[in-house]
């Protein structure tokens, strides 16, 4: 506000982005109860693998279309049993995107594509899904109630103005967790459309029509931004959390001490495809949905004290994540999702000429690049809830196109053979 000049009564709508699967807590006076459980914490990863087997895999598929695997109801199933004096002080569970909208109202609400987020949506039944929440044994008082992605949630609270320099009453009317959002901020909203985001964890996000599901849970279907009971529009997530944190890890630890990520794409651009038999596992990030939640960490294989050298393993690095990639697209694809075109915003590891060539050159998808981010997404979203736009193809009329990358074919099959060779390397490491 105070960069724009803008006050407090020319803010006409907020939107929210935010983290998905985290967990907050809250007692009836709305404080916070212990530090919220993010995302990459795996520690409820037992508590839900428990409840995919014993509530029985095809009920949970079926209906939730995950495994309950480390999402929100898990987190709060480990609260209830390591924390059970807390856990009974709770009022109502939310995710990161709830609890700033409520502290910027007063009203505890959320979405149907944010409880979906959590596992606790049941998408046959189109409600709450009562079978899980009675497994864990959690009370449906808990649930915040449910409000529409695009409408009127709530309004700024006369302290909330009071603090943030804004006017009481702008309404709040749209939220989303991040990768819905950031498919929304490419105007991604309808079946077949393809949008990807590579910062700290790494996603590849399409929208079905249809529901449908992963049998083994690897990739992640939520309920999309204009997902509603009568129209069926979901997000299939892949999600990698080792990308950009390993990128930013080898320029810390491996590249020239003081080298920008600009010239460090310049430095390993030097080595051939395939970084001359050097290839790294890069999931060490916690547990990967895409392994079946296993948590195998990064490995670095083939390497030759006597021919390779720091660029080598940079550019490893960067090839590594692009292979996760394109190893869940192919999960994708075997759910009927048709990847021909990925839509991004030219940001974090997109502006990284290495990243796109090596993406297009394994995926055979050609890369589309927009001045773009999230918070720009959330904005149109906002106007899009209280009705400044009367559509998304009228809030994106202005979304600017910057880049196409196009597939070579030419050097294509180095591409596919450096990619088989990290299969080979990630199976050995599986297997072990």
């Amino acid at each position: 506000m105070a960069d724009t000049g803008a006050t407090g009564e020319d803010i006409k709508a907020i939107g929210i982005s935010y983290q998905m699967h985290g967990l907050v807590c809250v007692d009836k006076q709305l404080q916070v109860l212990r530090p919220a459980i993010i995302w990459c914490d795996s520690r409820a990863v037992p508590y839900g693998e428990k409840a995919f087997q014993e509530i029985g895999e095809e009920q949970c598929l079926k209906h939730l279309l995950n495994s309950p695997g480390n999402f929100t109801a898990a987190k709060l199933a480990w609260v209830k049993e390591n924390e059970p004096q807390l856990f009974d002080k709770i009022y109502k569970f939310m995710l990161p995107g709830d609890f700033i909208a409520m502290k910027l109202s007063g009203e505890v609400n959320t979405t149907i594509s944010g409880l979906s987020e959590g596992m606790f949506w049941d998408f046959r039944e189109k409600k709450v899904a009562d079978f899980l929440m009675k497994y864990y044994g959690f009370d449906d008082s808990l649930v915040p109630d449910i409000v529409p992605t695009f409408s009127v949630q709530s309004e700024v609270c006369a302290e909330a103005a009071a603090e943030l320099g804004l006017k009481e009453g702008t309404p709040i009317s749209y939220r989303a967790g991040d990768q819905p959002n950031n498919a929304l901020s490419l105007n991604v909203f309808n079946p077949g459309e393809i949008a990807s985001t590579a910062g700290t964890s790494g996603v590849v996000y399409g929208v079905l029509g249809e529901i449908n599901y992963d049998k083994k849970s690897r990739v992640n279907t939520f309920a999309h931004v204009n997902y509603t009971k009568n129209l069926d529009r979901l997000g299939v997530l892949l999600c990698i959390n080792g990308t950009g944190i390993l990128n930013a890890w080898v320029r810390r630890n491996i590249a020239p001490e003081g080298i920008s990520y600009a010239d460090m794409n310049d430095f390993m651009a030097s080595v051939p495809i395939g970084s001359d038999g050097v290839s790294i596992i890069p999931f060490g990030n916690g547990a990967e949905r895409v392994l079946e939640n296993k948590e195998v960490g990064c490995s670095i294989h083939g390497v030759n004290f006597n021919k390779h050298g720091k660029a080598h393993l940079m550019r490893a690095a960067q090839e590594g994540i692009v292979f996760s990639f394109c190893y869940g697209m192919e999960i994708m694809r075997e759910m009927g999702m048709d990847i021909k075109k990925i839509h991004a915003g030219k940001a974090n590891m997109f502006l990284s000429p290495l990243f796109r060539d090596t993406l297009a050159g394994v995926s055979g998808a050609t890369i589309e690049l927009f001045e773009t981010d999230g918070s720009v997404g959330a904005a149109k979203g906002a106007g899009m809830g209280c009705g400044i736009y009367k559509d998304n193809e009228e809030a994106f009329a202005s979304l600017t196109k910057l880049s196409v990358i196009e597939p070579d074919e030419k050097r294509r099959p180095e591409y596919l053979q450096a990619y088989a060779n990290w299969k080979e390397q990630l199976a050995s490491v599986v297997r072990a």
